[in-house]
């Protein structure tokens, strides 16, 4: 079988047009105008950026269109699409006003036009094209950095493909259309394409099957993907990682025909103001080990990496946006399989920090490779600020379902910078607890800690993160479990059906507004 290629190719988005020129050029297949919803009841809906100068380049009524074609269907609200394909002559033959311009019109609902609204545009967009050649669009005209590239981004994220193995079949679904922006800023035409190859990078490494994405393998696209960016790049193998005492992560991968590996990608400014490590769990494939998982909860295990690929996408993107502070990818790879080496409840191992962890579930094995990452950041790393991001329990989709991360924060400042991020990527999260009153339950009698607690007092995502708190040293430190928002069941908006890429795109902002 083909290893696919995970490497971003965005064509979809190559830039913007100062001008509208759509005369003569038969590979613009339709231009897209703005419209929003009415103010009042009983009134049409409202022309925006460049719906006037194409109703006068058309010499058609557009707002009557619209209700034609739409009915009351179409609002203008955010996504809200209406497709009309204009006649190409008269019945005797005369020309139509439009004869030398592109026949089809895509009037796209924009509603108020704020940052989110904006964002959902562009994903519907994508929808609305697919299988077309080039697409005019004068949203963007004359919109500010922000606009532009919540719009781009909405665009560019939806219209995602997964990596297909197959025997060179057709895609799924035709690909969108190349866009054309009218009148966009660089800037944010440039910051959309960034946050996409980010977010399409984590995608495809996690939708890419586990019979391929072994520890060894991802490993190799970490350095190759790393090394390509100019970061420094370090991989410790089985032998490296037992002779610096990395005993969790030995542990977890142990039972597995594939051994782990720890991957370590620096990026380093020319000056720098602070340091952010950020740890990923990356657990390739999870079958809950001796604590086997029933099946349905392990059918979407191959996404149980998703972590990994969003440290890693991000500290690939800071170093693509010259971001002014150091940061550095630590991420911990093993397949959590069952077989005569696997770990078993009741063991007790040591993790890279000296620390013993007496094992209650060989399920809850994300937390032991972070232990593990965590401890080496703290001994080697000398972060200002750490950050892990893990699918971690499923606890946290139950307190706060598939669309939101449950986030830990050891100050208010850190939790509100992340929630200013949350807000302008649209990757939503919510401030959890560190309850300390909680962190008995993880003490053992055998060992200094147990990786569940033996008497829950429920909050599963909180017992987890006090868990992971024990092995920072004390610094500052956020952790995101991501176990609801990495993956969805069906696409909406922005988020694609199976892996979404939820956090690289939050991380990175929160990484450029740190001071």
């Amino acid at each position: 079988m083909d290893t696919p290629q995970v490497l971003p190719d965005i064509e979809a988005l190559p830039g913007s047009l100062a001008t509208l020129e759509w005369g003569g050029d038969p590979a613009v297949s339709a231009v897209v105008v703005a419209v929003a919803p009415a103010p009042e009841e009983g009134e049409g809906v409202q022309p925006r950026t460049g719906t006037v100068e194409v109703a006068m380049r058309y010499g058609i009524d557009l707002a009557e269109l619209a209700d034609r074609t739409g009915g009351s269907a179409f609002a203008g609200t955010a996504g809200d699409v209406a497709t009309v394909d204009l006649p190409m002559a008269h019945a005797g033959g005369d020309a139509f006003p439009w004869s030398d311009l592109p026949r089809r019109i895509i009037l796209l609902g924009i509603g108020a036009g704020t940052i989110r609204d904006l964002r959902q545009a562009g994903a519907a967009l994508a929808g609305a094209s697919r299988g077309l050649d080039h697409v005019l669009c004068a949203v963007t005209d004359g919109a500010e950095q922000a606009e532009v590239s919540a719009f781009a981004e909405g665009y560019l994220l939806a219209a995602y493909q997964p990596p297909r193995i197959g025997s060179g079949a057709d895609k799924v679904k035709p690909a969108a259309a190349r866009l054309l922006l009218v009148g966009a800023s660089e800037a944010g035409v440039e910051a959309a394409q960034r946050s996409a190859r980010a977010t399409w990078l984590v995608r495809d490494l996690t939708n890419t099957p586990s019979n391929i994405k072994n520890p060894a393998w991802f490993a190799d696209q970490a350095s190759t993907l790393g090394r390509a960016a100019s970061l420094d790049v370090t991989v410790l193998g089985p032998k490296e990682l037992a002779a610096q005492g990395f005993g969790a992560v030995l542990a977890v991968g142990a039972g597995s025909v594939s051994p782990p590996h720890v991957v370590v990608l620096r990026y380093v400014p020319p000056a720098s103001s602070r340091h952010v490590v950020l740890v990923g769990k990356g657990i390739t494939f999870d079958t809950g080990g001796i604590s086997i998982k029933p099946r349905e909860s392990m059918v979407t295990m191959k996404t149980d990496m998703a972590g990994a690929a969003v440290a890693l996408a991000t500290v690939i993107a800071a170093a693509e946006a010259g971001l002014p502070h150091r940061v550095t990818a630590v991420l911990p790879l093993a397949e959590n399989h069952f077989g005569g080496e696997s770990y078993r409840p009741a063991d007790v191992l040591r993790t890279l920090g000296g620390r013993t962890v007496e094992i209650g579930d060989t399920d809850a094995e994300g937390r032991l490779v972070l232990a593990d990452g965590l401890s080496y950041a703290v001994r080697d790393l000398e972060p200002d600020l750490l950050v892990d991001v893990a699918t971690l329990t499923g606890a946290a989709t139950l307190g706060l379902g598939r669309g939101m991360a449950a986030a830990f924060a050891t100050d208010d400042e850190l939790a509100q910078a992340l929630e200013h991020a949350a807000a302008q990527t649209g990757e939503a999260v919510w401030r959890m607890p560190l309850v300390r009153e909680y962190l008995p339950a993880l003490r053992s009698e055998v060992a200094d800690l147990r990786n569940v607690p033996i008497d829950s007092p429920g909050g599963g995502s909180i017992t987890a993160a006090l868990f992971l708190a024990e092995f920072t040293g004390g610094l500052p430190w956020v952790h995101l479990d991501i176990a609801g928002p990495a993956r969805a069941t069906t696409s909406r908006h922005e988020v694609t059906e199976g892996a979404t890429g939820y956090g690289a795109r939050l991380l990175v902002a929160f990484l450029a507004a740190l001071s």
